[in-house]
């Protein structure tokens, strides 16, 4: 494909990664909701419907993270064909690691419904559905920071490439960045106050004007 070509189907494919991604959490947030893990598989019982749909919004979710990998790396690769392949394959391990959001999601879904002889006792699917919620943050939040190292070097490769503006390009480095050192942080118990939520903010303004940059004006001639 020509890089006009990707730089398109980019622009599009952030709008509806964005798009899923924002919905799937709306929905299986309130699926969930309530406190304790009792509480929240028979909310999951209740709303079996928004948790089969976020299922497949997170199912969208993995594959738009490997369209834009793939996309992403055909606009930069002349730049630095090293630095776009490793970027590449941090978009690619982020659209893997939701896999493992979907089957702990499922795991939830089926605990939540199922019944008779085959149920597991109420103390045991207490530990079982308090594990799987687990498994969800954690694989979420390495998601998260292979997401934000694929987006900080696909940012520089445009930047330094000159393909978008240098202040687009600039606020996707910081914001990358921001979360390429927030995010471990909040992984590994450093800081854990709800505010680091804020960091996103940054990232969201930047692919959602990128997206439209890329749909309306495409990418720049490489710089020599």
């Amino acid at each position: 494909m020509t890089r006009t070509t990707n730089a398109r189907i980019a622009g599009a494919t952030f709008l509806l990664y964005i798009a899923a991604g924002i919905a799937g959490v709306i929905l299986f947030g309130r699926a969930t909701s309530g406190d304790g893990i009792a509480v929240k598989l028979a909310s999951i019982a209740q709303h079996t419907t928004e948790v089969r749909v976020a299922v497949v919004l997170s199912l969208l979710s993995c594959f738009t993270a490997l369209v834009l990998a793939v996309t992403l790396y055909g606009i930069t690769r002349d730049q630095d064909p090293d630095l776009a392949m490793l970027a590449l394959t941090c978009r690619v391990a982020e659209g893997l690691l939701g896999a493992i959001f979907l089957l702990a999601t499922l795991g939830l879904l089926w605990l939540g419904t199922t019944a008779g002889a085959n149920a597991p006792d109420e103390r045991a699917a207490r530990a079982l559905g308090a594990f799987l919620l687990k498994v969800q943050s954690w694989s979420t939040m390495i998601g998260a920071i292979f997401f934000a190292v694929g987006s900080m070097l696909f940012s520089y490769l445009l930047l330094r490439g000159r393909m978008i503006p240098a202040a687009l390009a600039w606020l996707g480095v910081i914001a990358s960045v921001l979360l390429v050192v927030g995010l471990p942080a909040q992984l590994s118990g450093f800081f854990t106050s709800p505010a680091f939520g804020l960091m996103w903010l940054p990232m969201l303004v930047f692919e959602l004007t990128l997206a439209l940059w890329l749909l309306i004006k495409g990418v720049a001639k490489r710089a020599v």
